[in-house]
């Protein structure tokens, strides 16, 4: 059953607002704490909390460190000098002395060690080796050069881990997410100032496809920390047109701007019968019969829904071929790479459907030729249809020397029946 989640990051995103916003959801806090517990770090406690935002009443997740571990996460002033005229911004850690840099495989080990469940573990690391990628692209180093200043700090660890625990915790099949907001300006880091989006926040951004917004806000908005997470867990579909909502979470920042800073969470509940299919089609007229052979099955392998081909003429009638696949917006880039890598081709056309679904179910019927595997069909005025599948005929044929036609006619009167 789809447990969707959708995300909206209308005044950007950092790790410890998406984990309020998920608490607030309904993830189980005991289990949060469990997890927390057993970090094999030190130098920390959580406060789970209300506050008000604007007269809205959202949850705040909080990581206080002790005196070695501060990083000045939220001192406006510590960043930007007293008497900062701008509207407040900030930076995770950029400045402070005593940091204890970690490197990727030192975090992953300390991952190793909490007490999460195996999806929780591999999501959360996951969104250390997504910072990883940015950062290595940002400062030119192989990745597991890479120092940790900011998320290898105390704080971003137990962020990551909780948004980790507390995603695996909802039972979240597919996560939506809206533009990601971001502000502009500058904001200092140890080497001096940097634009916003920092680095890493834009080499994530294009790595991942995210779609960022720019606001006229003086103001980091999306942290890389928030960045990672929303590309960890993104389907990279689009809100439905319709849907209903089922619970609704929100979460507070530390961040004091002029507007709250938040994150909402939403559980949706989608229309039945609707979903979004990508199609993707491109044109090839001097790839050979085995090479479109071989393109056909790798894209099926790949997670293709369907793929055909449609013979057309080209410029000099040329004879070629429309190669037509579809997918998930989520595949869509896999797909992408697959036809540019595999075929002759040098350019794609896509566009989004929607695309209305009968409720489809599989089921065993039990016949004179024994089990037989049969697609049950539900549309919508009730009436179901059942079909025999194209294997299950393959091997009665096989065995009794009938014809197609004859044992499928039998097969699917039976199941009519």
């Amino acid at each position: 059953m789809s447990n969707t989640l959708y995300l909206e990051c209308y005044s950007g995103i950092s790790g410890d607002m998406t984990v309020a916003a998920l608490l607030d959801l309904g993830a189980d806090e005991k289990v949060l704490l469990k997890a927390l517990k057993s970090i094999p770090v030190s130098g920390f406690r959580t406060e789970i909390t209300r506050k008000s935002l604007s007269g809205i009443d959202a949850c705040d997740f909080n990581v206080i460190l002790d005196e070695k571990h501060e990083n000045h996460d939220h001192d406006m002033d510590y960043l930007f000098g007293e008497g900062h005229e701008h509207e407040h911004t900030h930076t995770h850690t950029h400045e402070a002395h005593h940091h204890e840099h970690r490197n990727l495989p030192d975090i992953l080990h300390i991952i190793d060690h909490v007490d999460m469940t195996e999806g929780a573990r591999e999501l959360a690391k996951k969104i250390f080796t997504i910072i990883a990628e940015a950062e290595s692209k940002s400062h030119g180093v192989p990745m597991e050069e890479v120092h940790f200043h900011e998320v290898g700090a105390v704080d971003s660890i137990v962020d990551i881990v909780a948004a980790a625990v507390c995603y695996d915790n909802l039972g979240i099949t597919k996560t939506i997410t809206s533009k990601l907001y971001e502000g502009r300006g500058f904001v200092r880091c140890q080497h001096g100032e940097i634009p916003i989006p920092v680095p890493a926040v834009s080499n994530i951004v294009s790595a991942y496809g995210l779609k960022l917004h720019i606001t006229e806000r003086e103001a980091e908005l999306v942290t890389p920390t928030g960045a990672a997470i929303v590309a960890a867990i993104a389907s990279g579909e689009e809100l439905p047109e319709d849907f209903g909502v089922e619970r609704i979470g929100i979460g507070a920042g530390k961040r004091a701007y002029s507007r709250p800073s938040m994150v909402r969470a939403m559980l949706i509940r989608e229309e039945a019968g609707q979903d979004v299919i990508v199609k993707m089609e491109t044109n090839v007229d001097d790839c050979s019969g085995e090479q479109m052979g071989h393109v056909m099955e790798c894209l099926f392998e790949a997670g293709a829904r369907d793929v055909y081909y449609t013979p057309i003429y080209m410029k000099k009638n040329r004879p070629a071929y429309c190669l037509s696949v579809l997918c998930t917006p989520a595949d869509e880039d896999k797909m992408m790479q697959i036809l540019f890598r595999e075929t002759t081709t040098i350019g794609i056309r896509t566009a989004r459907m929607k695309r209305h679904i009968l409720k489809r179910t599989s089921e065993i019927l039990q016949t004179a030729y024994g089990d037989v595997a049969m697609k049950k069909v539900e549309l919508p005025d009730g009436t179901v249809r059942r079909y025999p599948e194209y294997e299950s005929i393959r091997a009665i044929c096989a065995k009794t020397g009938k014809s197609y036609g004859e044992v499928y006619g039998e097969l699917y009167y039976e199941g009519k029946a």
